[in-house]
């Protein structure tokens, strides 16, 4: 019997504002793959969303609301690199939601092979397959 994992809950939660949250929202999921697990909205003020990457972890975000105590990001301010197994795929999935390429596929020398966006918010995604150094 072969058993299947559910990745196991963040613990760890990288957060964003957004102009356009429910946009976002939809380009993550279209685009990128991630899944919205939770969107806590008034009519397209977000107050909280939360976003699963598939093999594990995510992100959360909510709309940008003037005089939040709680923004330390500006919208457009967010960076990330997300690990992926097939970034050639991603790639052509984001391309295809036009994403907007900041850096086209390339290998590093350490081993990984990536590439970087630029979402519709001007957050900075960046994807490849290096997994941090082991532990």
């Amino acid at each position: 019997m072969t058993e299947t994992k559910t990745p196991p809950a963040p613990n760890v939660w990288p957060t964003l504002r957004a102009t356009d949250a429910l946009g976002l929202i939809r380009f993550l999921a279209e685009a990128l793959g991630f899944e919205a697990v939770a969107v806590y909205a008034d009519g397209d003020q977000v107050h909280h969303a939360e976003l699963a990457w598939p093999p594990g972890g995510g992100v959360m975000l909510g709309s940008a609301r003037p005089g939040d105590p709680h923004r330390v990001t500006a919208p457009g301010g967010f960076s990330a690199y997300v690990v992926t197994d097939d970034p050639d795929a991603l790639h052509a999935r984001a391309v295809a939601h036009g994403a907007k390429v900041t850096q086209e596929l390339y290998d590093t020398d350490y081993g990984s092979r990536d590439f970087a966006i630029e979402d519709p918010e001007g957050n900075h995604w960046s994807f490849g397959t290096y997994r941090g150094a082991p532990r």
